[in-house]
């Protein structure tokens, strides 16, 4: 630690002598020697009480145990998570923004289960050294690769150790995400991406071993600390993301506090409540979206439930995949209908029938008549397949190739009288490939659209997103009161 020490604690322009013993237990703890360093005043620079501190580390590793050990790793390893103690000091230009957004102050009770403790002490918890826990694991040699997830987050640190053809597959149900990792995300309102290219998540490190050797490994490494086994390696195909995360905006909505005393929402949901809220999904076609919400449903975690899909066309492969499921169909024939109003009042009905308390847009060749919005309003929900409010209406894929934008996406949001206009929910990133054409990018946005349904779905379901009188979401706010 060369220039630590001398530069600020063993000065005698010290100023906050006190951190001597936090910082010295933390060189101890990581079995690191001070080798002194320099001090240096620099006035106009710093005023009076400023400091600056800076230091650095130099190891030394026999050749022979370097990592990572590239030629060695390969398809079907597995990939072992290790806790991280929360944000590890990355990522605080986007908490103060954050911050800065929301009416939340460092001196404000944290989430739920920090207990007592206040969001700036959550926020500014000590990195976690993980020196002293895995250096006994990575001299036994199983370890192939060793990732410390760092600025950049789980998408830039763990393609670092990996040869150029292999990439991770993770899965963000295996593994325990805390809490302040959800109200980051809730607060900022932030994407996936920006959760995973931001923050560890709640993996501070990540292990590369094979399968034989995986069970072995992963009982050290949780003898010592918390740990998972959270993906695997994959062949990496040339345009795709080294690193693939499933699950990761669920696992955020499905473990999202509710609190009850909170305004919005027409379902109760305390705790051991086992109601769903019921669901009417309007179709004019093959139903992708629609198998999606179905799948999601099927989750014992789900708290919502198809009970009608509504038709406008017969025949269509949404209403085959309705009637597979066991979910009650109807076919309304907008053609026979003399307005758009008498038709939007059939369907109105049909929904009142089967008692819908959210109604979901799924591939509805229809615009809804104004009545029919203001009736429903706050619940009805519909996906469109641009980073909303850019590229609003049809052709959106035609739109975002012609504008020559590096990413597009879906977006998840409450219907409004105007066309792409209402309250966004959820939106999820897809990037604008070399060469793509608006069938290439289609299918991949549809791909995001069948993540991002369910877990809007799940948000408005479980009563922690609403929308407000003024047309703007709102949030249910832990009250520490």
């Amino acid at each position: 630690m060369e220039n630590v020490f001398d530069k600020f604690f063993f000065s005698p322009l010290c100023v906050a002598t006190s951190s001597v013993g936090i910082v010295s237990s933390r060189v101890l703890f990581s079995h690191v020697c001070s080798i002194g360093g320099e001090t240096a005043e620099m006035p106009g620079m710093y005023s009076s009480g400023q400091y600056d501190l800076a230091g650095f580390a130099v190891g030394a590793v026999e050749r022979g145990q370097m990592l990572p050990k590239l030629e060695r790793i390969c398809a079907g390893d597995v990939v072992i998570g290790v806790a991280s103690s929360g944000l590890h000091s990355n990522g605080f230009s986007l908490v103060r923004a954050i911050l800065e957004k929301s009416s939340s102050l460092c001196s404000s009770p944290a989430p739920p289960s920090y207990g007592s403790q206040t969001l700036g002490e959550v926020l500014l918890t000590p990195t976690r050294i993980y020196a002293k826990t895995l250096l006994p694991i990575l001299r036994q040699g199983h370890v192939k690769a060793y990732a410390h997830i760092t600025g950049g987050g789980l998408l830039e640190n763990i393609p670092r150790v990996l040869p150029e053809k292999l990439g991770v597959t993770l899965d963000a149900s295996l593994w325990k995400i805390p809490e302040i990792f959800l109200w980051l995300q809730r607060t900022g309102a932030l994407s996936e991406e920006e959760m995973a290219r931001t923050f560890n998540c709640g993996v501070g490190a990540v292990l590369i071993v094979d399968k034989e050797n995986a069970a072995d490994v992963l009982g050290n490494v949780q003898s010592r600390c918390e740990a998972w086994i959270i993906g695997t390696v994959v062949p990496h195909k040339t345009g795709c993301e080294r690193v693939a995360i499933k699950n990761l905006m669920k696992t955020f909505h499905l473990s999202q506090p509710v609190d009850e005393s909170a305004g919005g929402g027409d379902v109760s949901h305390c705790q051991g409540q086992t109601r769903k809220m019921r669901l009417g999904v309007l179709i004019s076609g093959t139903g992708t979206n629609l198998q999606a919400i179905i799948e999601h449903t099927k989750d014992p975690a789900s708290l919502a439930e198809i009970v009608i899909v509504i038709s406008n066309k017969t025949g269509v492969e949404g209403l085959k995949k309705s009637t597979r499921a066991g979910i009650p169909t109807r076919v309304i024939d907008h053609k026979l209908f003399g307005s758009r109003s008498e038709f939007d009042n059939t369907v109105d009905q049909v929904l009142q029938e089967f008692s819908v308390e959210l109604i979901c847009l799924a591939g509805f060749m229809r615009i809804l008549s104004g009545p029919f919005v203001k009736k429903w309003n706050g619940k009805v929900l519909n996906v469109h397949p641009s980073l909303l409010p850019s590229f609003k209406g049809v052709n959106a894929h035609k739109q975002v190739l012609q504008a020559g934008v590096q990413v597009t996406g879906c977006t998840v949001h409450f219907v409004a009288e105007d066309v792409d206009a209402g309250a966004i929910i959820v939106q999820k990133v897809v990037p604008v490939k070399v060469g793509d054409t608006e069938e290439t990018l289609s299918e991949r946005v549809k791909e995001a659209e069948h993540v991002a349904y369910p877990a809007a779905i799940h948000l408005v379901a479980s009563g922690a997103l609403y929308l407000g009188e003024d047309g703007k979401i709102g949030w249910k706010v832990h009250n520490s009161n």
